[in-house]
């Protein structure tokens, strides 16, 4: 009765989510909508692979230990160093994730793939230019043409909610407070991420590797008891002390690291990775609202998501993997001066010039018409200096230039579209 009853939770769990109360998940998909998106043919980065591998040509291969994982993260131009490690008994693998054996999410502007240590499936999800979020899995099994098998009610019960997503198919990073099996406890503060949380309420759950001065956050802490032996939780949280978490860089006392591409969790990609995950959803808003009035609203939204309103400040600098750092910021285009939005500065805020690289990825060229040219119009307004609205007072002249001439060199249609 016990393992039906933790099976039927691990078909609500999420892809990148380590949950931390389910009563607050509210479906927001009617079931039209549902079969709408379950109609919908995807184009994205999974779906385009799918089609060469069918047509033979692009072959995956698999090996006994990690099997299709090595092969998909080099089709898909997707890093390790970007590999970021969650231990919250999440996705319906949740009987193989534990501290001392963590999931493994590694990710490029597009796709997120999940591993799990001997798991039966790879999870992959990707962002498609049109309907949004799309969930698959992988058998690991060696085939010769291997099968990315789309997923669907399971997924979108917490990955289209209105208290993750906004109520589009999306993306989710939570932070909680595990125990010391994995399991979530029940904590008052918001587990969902974005650029907007302050870094001592980010990434609880998961594993950080890196230093972070004298800034805490909740990564690498595991309860030392089982939530049914805590008792009071409050009290359990008010005496909580964070203090030994910070400035993790090695993991090898914490679990074996011998079967990981990487031996970190990185404090950069996992950065990136709440960020992203949360320009995604934007994107998906503004995409998906079809009335002229609320899709502004959605637009102006997004562009607030890109140029990094409310960011919350970092106090001491972050330092994580030199590898991913290279892997990350060599990934783009740069100006005539070498500069790019890809540039990190990880001293008082996540990017060097803050607006977002995902303005270069295909869900942002894919928006409605109305929504792109509404951000591209936005954007010369702010970027000019035009609008001195004080939510956009931490864009300096000098940055405002800056931005503005990487935007007009390396973003095709920018300056036609915004009047230059």
């Amino acid at each position: 009765m016990k393992n039906k009853r933790i099976w039927s939770v691990a078909l609500l769990m999420l892809f990148l989510m380590p949950v931390a109360a389910f009563a607050l998940m509210q479906f927001s998909g009617s079931s039209g909508r549902l079969a709408d998106y379950a109609k919908a043919i995807p184009d994205d980065a999974i779906a385009r692979l799918q089609e060469k591998i069918d047509a033979g040509e692009v072959t995956l291969e698999f090996d006994e230990q990690n099997g299709y994982l090595k092969s998909l993260l080099k089709v898909l131009r997707i890093p390790a160093s970007s590999q970021s490690l969650v231990y919250s008994k999440t996705s319906f693998q949740l009987d193989k994730i534990a501290p001392w054996s963590p999931r493994a999410i590694y990710f490029n502007d597009d796709v997120y793939i999940g591993w799990v240590k001997h798991g039966h499936v790879i999870e992959v999800a990707s962002a498609d230019p049109k309907i949004g979020a799309v969930f698959y899995t992988l058998n690991q099994e060696a085939v010769s043409k291997p099968k990315f098998d789309r997923q669907f009610s399971n997924c979108l019960q917490c990955h289209d909610s209105n208290l993750n997503t906004g109520g589009v198919p999306g993306f989710v990073v939570q932070s909680v407070y595990p125990d010391r099996y994995g399991y979530p406890l029940p904590s008052p503060h918001n587990p969902v991420t974005s650029d907007r949380t302050p870094l001592r309420e980010r990434f609880g759950g998961w594993y950080v590797t890196g230093t972070s001065g004298d800034q805490v956050h909740m990564g690498n802490f595991v309860a030392a008891q089982a939530a049914h032996e805590i008792g009071n939780i409050g009290i359990f949280l008010e005496r909580l002390n964070l203090e030994t978490t910070k400035n993790v860089t090695d993991l090898r006392p914490r679990f074996d690291t011998q079967e990981y591409l990487s031996k970190g969790s990185d404090i950069a990609a996992l950065m990136l990775l709440v960020h992203q995950t949360y320009v995604h959803n934007l994107m998906t808003q503004a995409s998906f609202e079809g009335r002229p009035e609320a899709q502004n609203n959605k637009a102006e939204a997004l562009v607030r998501g890109l140029l990094f309103v409310r960011e919350a400040r970092l106090t001491s600098p972050l330092r994580g993997s030199e590898q991913f750092v290279r892997d990350f910021s060599g990934a783009g285009p740069r100006d005539h001066k070498g500069r790019s939005l890809r540039d990190l500065d990880l001293n008082q805020r996540l990017l060097k010039y803050p607006l977002s690289y995902l303005i270069y990825s295909d869900g942002f060229d894919a928006l409605p018409v109305t929504a792109r040219s509404y951000v591209y119009r936005r954007l010369q307004s702010i970027l000019s200096g035009e609008d001195q609205s004080p939510e956009f007072a931490h864009l300096t002249p000098d940055l405002r230039e800056a931005i503005l001439q990487i935007l007009l060199e390396t973003k095709p249609g920018f300056a036609e579209t915004a009047g230059r």
